[in-house]
């Protein structure tokens, strides 16, 4: 699993700013992907030496009566809680404040690496003003300026040098991965006490490296899988609005590993925008997916239920058309068998190949009945394509312009493989490169 480093800091003090940064491009509040809009504080960062997840927070006031800023609190809280290293940020303009020191003070008694930026640094004569930081007795400041890229390298370098060491296990191709994702009271736990209930099954549990979380090993139809629980969201009395909020990161912690993700949905509360944030990551790490629908013994129904809440979900998620429902309920049992039968498919087809020579028939026949779109007066050709890779299924399309296909007209070329070979319940990844015609 990749490590996450969480950015905490008082309101205003460049933490969204330093977050653009180290993904290396502003992250738009909406996506590109039609119906893939919601909220985002989270990014995975490849650019560096060590690959990471990136986890921005609202501003943190130690005391406050707001509650807006009491809620902004706990989450910054949480995400400290959560992560594996620690930026701290601070505002070399305004100087150091009491609420600065409250928090060094907090970070004193957290058992990981912090590291103390002072940021708005944007040249000599400023980083030779911030003498008043050094009364907090850390050891290390880092002057920087998010906003212009001053520090940010050699900062890099420590924060990689000091992070974990990425220890998932080796990909074993004879198990598959199935990740249990959803909110916070769905029935994850229910659902994957009754999947290992199975009688045929032969169940090993050992202690996953994510905090609270229980890998299992089973066995289903002579087949082995392993069952990752999604970590935390245990406690009771702490299923608040902030825990949900961040059920996103514990989430992703399980999808990093996973082949094939379990999305359950509560069918007593429908769809809510918190499952779409959770279906969309899933969909972005390139992912199998199923939606499971629990509870679905609790609704009273007619011959019309079953319709309008497959409509519901295909509305909620125009971006998954492509992936499978299942209506069961861990406290009966009832279907739970579909779940394993979908699981099974779903991973046959996410790592299934075609033949070249199969892929350019269809191909072909899809760019000659619906041509590309014209890219700045040209006409966009194209030569021949070829799968590269499996889980998810991965093509390289040869093309004279490449930048100039337009999502759309991806998508289109995506639904007519998936039309042709299958491929039902995992993500295409489609990949352009130019290549002039000889």
């Amino acid at each position: 699993m990749k490590p996450i480093i969480a950015i905490v800091g008082r309101p205003n003090v460049g933490k969204s700013t330093l977050f653009n940064r180290l993904v290396g491009r502003r992250k738009a509040m909406v996506d590109d992907m039609p119906g893939v809009t919601r909220d985002r504080n989270y990014a995975e960062v490849n650019r560096f030496d060590v690959p990471f997840i990136l986890v921005d927070t609202g501003g943190f006031e130690p005391e406050t009566n707001d509650r807006l800023l009491q809620q902004m609190r706990e989450q910054s809280q949480l995400a400290m809680d959560e992560a594996d290293l620690i930026l701290f940020v601070m505002d070399g303009r305004s100087g150091l404040t009491p609420a600065d020191r409250e928090v060094v003070e907090m970070l004193r008694r957290v058992d990981k690496p912090v590291f103390h930026l002072v940021n708005k640094v944007d040249g000599d004569k400023l980083e030779s003003g911030i003498g008043d930081f050094y009364a907090l007795g850390v050891e290390t400041l880092y002057p920087v300026s998010a906003e212009h890229n001053r520090g940010i390298g050699d900062l890099m370098t420590e924060v990689c040098e000091a992070l974990p060491v990425d220890r998932s296990e080796a990909q074993d191709e004879d198990i598959t991965r199935i990740a249990v994702v959803g909110r916070p009271n769905v029935g994850k736990s229910s659902l994957v006490n009754r999947l290992l209930g199975f009688e045929r099954v032969v169940a090993n549990p050992t202690p996953g490296t994510t905090r609270d979380a229980v890998d299992t090993l089973f066995t289903w139809h002579k087949k082995r899988f392993l069952l990752i629980d999604t970590a935390g969201i245990r406690r009771k009395g702490k299923t608040t609005e902030k825990i949900e909020k961040y059920s996103v990161m514990d989430s992703l912690r399980s999808i990093e590993r996973a082949d094939v993700v379990l999305i359950v949905i509560n069918a007593e509360e429908g769809v809510t925008e918190q499952d779409s944030k959770i279906a969309g990551y899933a969909y972005e790490a390139g992912r199998g997916c199923i939606f499971v629908v629990n509870k679905w013994d609790t609704l009273e129904k007619d011959n019309a239920t079953l319709g309008r809440f497959v409509d519901r979900i295909r509305t909620e998620f125009k971006f998954l058309p492509f992936v499978p429902i299942v209506f069961v309920s861990a406290k009966t049992g009832q279907r739970l068998g579909k779940i394993m039968e979908e699981v099974d498919n779903v991973m046959a087809q996410y790592a299934k190949r075609v033949t070249t020579s199969e892929l350019n028939r269809v191909f072909s026949a899809a760019t000659a009945a619906h041509h590309a779109p014209l890219f700045q007066g040209r006409r966009v050709k194209f030569y021949f394509a070829t799968q590269v890779g499996t889980r998810p299924p991965s093509f390289v399309i040869f093309t004279n312009r490449p930048e100039g296909i337009h999502f759309s007209y991806e998508r289109y070329l995506a639904n007519q493989i998936r039309e042709a070979f299958g491929f039902t319940g995992t993500p295409l990844h489609l990949m352009f490169k130019g290549r002039e015609r000889r």
